[in-house]
């Protein structure tokens, strides 16, 4: 299995969420500012952004609509 296909299958413990963040602009972002990333970084930021819009249409449903915006965020 390719590297690529073994990171967008993992999805984090026990979690069956799909990989939403490109892992080598998110370790280009750490390494920029001098730091270094964990293996599990990317599951835990993926699952960041499925709260986030999780929540997001949430708020968006609430307010009457099907459209999400950037304020719903």
């Amino acid at each position: 299995m390719a590297k690529g296909n073994k990171t967008a299958k993992k999805a984090g413990k026990g979690s069956s969420k799909e990989i939403l963040i490109v892992g080598s602009k998110m370790k280009d972002v750490v390494k920029a500012a001098g730091c270094m990333s964990s293996g599990d970084l990317i599951e835990a930021l993926s699952a960041k952004v499925h709260e986030m819009l999780s929540s997001a249409t949430e708020r968006a449903k609430g307010n009457g609509r099907s459209t999400v915006r950037p304020y719903d965020l």
